[in-house]
């Protein structure tokens, strides 16, 4: 969706306003809008200035171009980074999580457009989100597991609250999801047609500067249509019964038992992610469970980052996906029994220079 008559070239994001609405755009079409540090920045800016204006009532972000919202962190960047030792990959993280925190308790109304591809560091600006909404475009992923990683910018508080173990799903597999789904999974609250989003953001601009969060849902709901899941409708009773288990190799066998179609893609997706990531988001998305809120699963995430940056899969899955684009990884270990729990157990070191302190 298009807020900006004209995209300054070289802008990464673009702010304004309409009415009583703060407009934020992500402005890197071409990569679908990946996050530099330099747009977490001024997207933590941009929140400031409105935050402090009275005279806006809510904001709304949205992406440029016609592909997507939000591909996530700029993984090229962080490659670069992480092989020459450079402080920028952890600068990265440290600011863009804490946005993610922001984001999550912002006093205004947050109202994001999740269109065509949102995974990633999208998801950390989207899922977060006090108004989430998705249109018919919607393509929402986790997709970590596959490049070495793990569900980072706050996701492993998002999968883990998911309902069932639809999240579990979500974060091992890394399978994108459509907008019902996504919201069957708690990470988007309406699914708006794309032709009323002008509409509904017309109605924003133009309600008075007192508005709050009720008033916001209230224009966002009269637009929306009835959201039922999917995918995850047909398949959440298999869902919720293969992925209850608390280790990687029992959910594999509890798939390999379902005459399903969908259980068998299941399995075979997680067969070809990384052995050690997958090991590492199981025990993320666990420890979410009994975490009391969205920090407390940013600052784990953040410590785990201290230790990706030493492992080969984070690197590998990168070259195999972005440099290269062979899609072969190498994984290292190569199979789940080569990762034990001292492996594991490195990604949940305090971080030595906390997130939030």
């Amino acid at each position: 969706m298009k807020f900006f008559d004209v995209a300054t070239a070289g802008e990464e994001v673009l702010t304004g306003r309409s009415g009583t609405l703060g407009l934020i755009s992500l402005n890197r079409p071409r990569i679908i809008n990946s996050l530099s540090l330099g747009m977490v920045r001024a997207i933590d800016a941009a929140l400031d200035d409105f935050e402090k204006d009275p005279t806006i009532a809510a904001v709304m972000v949205t992406g440029e171009g016609e592909r997507g919202f939000c591909a996530g962190g700029d993984i090229k960047m962080l490659y670069e980074g992480g092989k020459s030792g450079s402080p920028e990959p952890a600068t990265f993280w440290r600011e863009e999580y804490r946005l993610n925190a922001r984001i999550g308790s912002y006093p205004k109304p947050y109202v994001v457009l999740i269109e065509g591809i949102t995974m990633g560091g999208g998801v950390g600006l989207s899922g977060h989100a006090s108004h989430r909404i998705a249109t018919e475009t919607a393509r929402l992923a986790m997709p970590e597991t596959g490049i070495g990683f793990f569900p980072d910018v706050g996701a492993t508080w998002l999968l883990s609250q998911a309902p069932g173990e639809l999240g579990t799903f979500m974060g091992l597999t890394g399978e994108p999801v459509g907008a019902t789904d996504a919201i069957a999974a708690g990470f988007a609250d309406w699914l708006v047609d794309t032709s009323q989003v002008s509409e509904i953001a017309e109605a924003l601009a133009s309600l008075p500067a007192t508005a709050g969060h009720n008033d916001v849902a209230a224009v966002i709901a009269e637009a929306a249509n009835p959201a039922t899941a999917l995918a995850f409708a047909e398949h959440r009773n298999l869902i919720d019964r293969c992925f209850a288990f608390d280790t990687i190799e029992e959910i594999l066998d509890a798939l390999s038992l379902e005459a399903s179609e969908f259980a068998t893609k299941a399995r075979a997706t997680m067969l070809t992610r990384s052995p050690t990531s997958l090991k590492v988001t199981l025990a993320l998305l666990r420890k979410g469970r009994s975490s009391p809120d969205l920090e407390t699963c940013l600052e784990r995430e953040f410590a785990a980052t201290d230790q990706i940056l030493r492992t080969p899969d984070f690197y590998e899955g990168i070259r195999a996906a972005i440099i290269d684009k062979d899609r072969n990884p190498k994984w290292s270990p190569a199979t789940l029994d080569a990762v034990g729990p001292a492996i594991v157990d490195t990604f949940f070191r305090p971080h030595p220079e906390p997130l939030f302190s």
